[in-house]
């Protein structure tokens, strides 16, 4: 559900050229065409895209990092191509490929982006909160990938942002990382921080984003909050949503003789030697045959899953499987 307070930003038809030195033929290269999008404060709204899809460059754009060259923006109710210093102190910036200096040390980096700001965030909390401590007397160029990704989201946030972008903000993480970052995340959109993030990994959006949009070639495609997104071309039968069970038992077993003859509709497979998948509009009396079956044989699977479709089902659905 959209909030009906004023939007932290506002995207209309947002068209973007580059070139002529971009395209073959010497032609402008419209890489972003009517894109609109809005972001609420205390809400994760996520942009998802395949690689060139243009969320990035809406993003710039939104940020007053490239100049739009069609539609509307308005970041905090400001356009950002127009506005001055007052503007940027209140907005957090995350780039993709992070724009540290490379000599820099991430402390002195800190506090001297810290000083630009009237009412930073403390520099100790965020430090400790994200684990920057452990590397703080290496240089940017010595740190690893997801070193730089903390040090970068620290940047961010140091000035006390009203609205945060983050640009694939877990690229690069450890398991343990992308969990500080995540609960970090969550805790600024508690706080009502209006969060906007580009990811390409659909598990992320799907944990952290309050409303996603779905852009392709430049388009709005798709638009909802995840569980909305969710419904997008579900195969259904009298109702029941379709999902896929996932189990791991001896090898070989009949699936249509386990499901007692109620596999018409469902795909079945044994994807490699003992495990299997049946995918479909399963309803209850489908698992009532199947455990009933596998007593019977005195069978105890050494896995199960139930699983309902996922983001990534939705996304490759709307953008389509072809590699671009």
């Amino acid at each position: 559900m959209r909030s009906p307070e004023s939007p932290v930003l506002s995207i209309e038809g947002l068209i973007k050229d580059v070139g002529p030195l971009a395209a073959l033929d010497g032609k402008m290269l419209r890489v972003v065409n009517g894109v609109s999008l809005h972001a609420e404060r205390g809400q994760v709204t996520a942009l998802l895209g395949a690689n060139g899809a243009g969320k990035t460059t809406t993003l710039e754009c939104a940020q007053g990092l490239q100049k739009r060259s069609g539609g509307s923006i308005r970041l905090l109710g400001e356009d950002p191509d127009l506005a001055g210093a007052g503007l940027r102190s209140r907005v957090g910036v995350m780039l993709q490929d992070g724009g540290l200096p490379p000599s820099a040390r991430p402390l002195p980096l800190l506090r001297h982006i810290a000083g630009m700001y009237a009412n930073p965030l403390p520099l100790g909390h965020l430090v400790e909160r994200l684990g920057i401590d452990s590397f703080s007397r290496s240089s940017v160029r010595r740190l690893s990938g997801g070193q730089k990704q903390r040090l970068a989201l620290a940047a961010a946030l140091i000035g006390n942002p009203e609205v945060l972008f983050l640009d694939e903000p877990s690229a690069g993480l450890d398991p343990q990382s992308r969990q500080i970052v995540f609960e970090l995340i969550a805790e600024l959109r508690d706080a009502g921080m209006g969060i906007i993030l580009t990811t390409h990994l659909m598990d992320d959006a799907q944990r952290l984003a309050d409303y996603v949009y779905i852009i392709d070639a430049g388009h709005n495609v798709a638009e909802g909050t995840v569980a909305e997104l969710l419904q997008h071309g579900e195969a259904s039968r009298d109702g029941i949503t379709e999902r896929t069970l996932s189990f791991d038992a001896p090898a070989g077993l009949d699936l249509r003789a386990a499901l007692g003859g109620l596999g018409e509709g469902l795909a079945l497979a044994e994807d490699r030697a003992g495990s299997y998948t049946v995918t479909g509009a399963l309803a209850p009396e489908h698992l009532a045959r199947l455990t009933a079956w596998w007593a019977e044989k005195g069978i105890m699977p050494a896995s199960l899953r139930l699983e309902a479709r996922s983001l990534e089902d939705v996304f490759l659905d709307i953008s389509g499987r072809d590699i671009r």
